[in-house]
């Protein structure tokens, strides 16, 4: 087993600032979005106002695991930022149909570029 260079060590925690980064902005982007919706309104905004909550809980979560030192291994943090990506995606399709969430929709889609780059450093 080789040590990583110090290039490479660099690279890494860069794409994890900007994943940690992407999650905070998507979570927010996502927590309001969900407080716009009406709670009693249609079945498709129950389905805006539970997915923008999800997706802030679990980019809210993913955040917390890369900014803090824990003691999650490579393979558990490879879980939950490829959880993160999966659930930032679905959020931005059901973003998608919904007039007026289109930047919100845009947030989840960089959330998830950002995931997928940091998954990148981990291979």
């Amino acid at each position: 087993m080789t040590s990583p260079t110090q290039q490479e060590l660099f690279r890494f925690l860069e794409d994890r600032f900007a994943c940690a980064q992407a999650c905070t902005e998507c979570a927010r982007a996502c927590a309001l979005r969900a407080s716009l919706v009406d709670p009693d309104g249609t079945e498709e905004q129950e389905l805006v106002r539970r997915k923008g909550i999800m997706c802030a809980e679990v980019c809210d979560a993913t955040c917390r695991v890369l900014s803090e030192q824990n003691l999650l291994d490579e393979d558990g943090i490879r879980v939950q930022v490829e959880w993160c990506r999966t659930v930032c995606l679905e959020s931005a399709h059901v973003f998608d149909r919904h007039p007026g969430a289109e930047d919100t929709a845009e947030t989840c889609r960089a959330c998830a570029r950002a995931c997928t780059d940091f998954l990148a450093t981990l291979q």
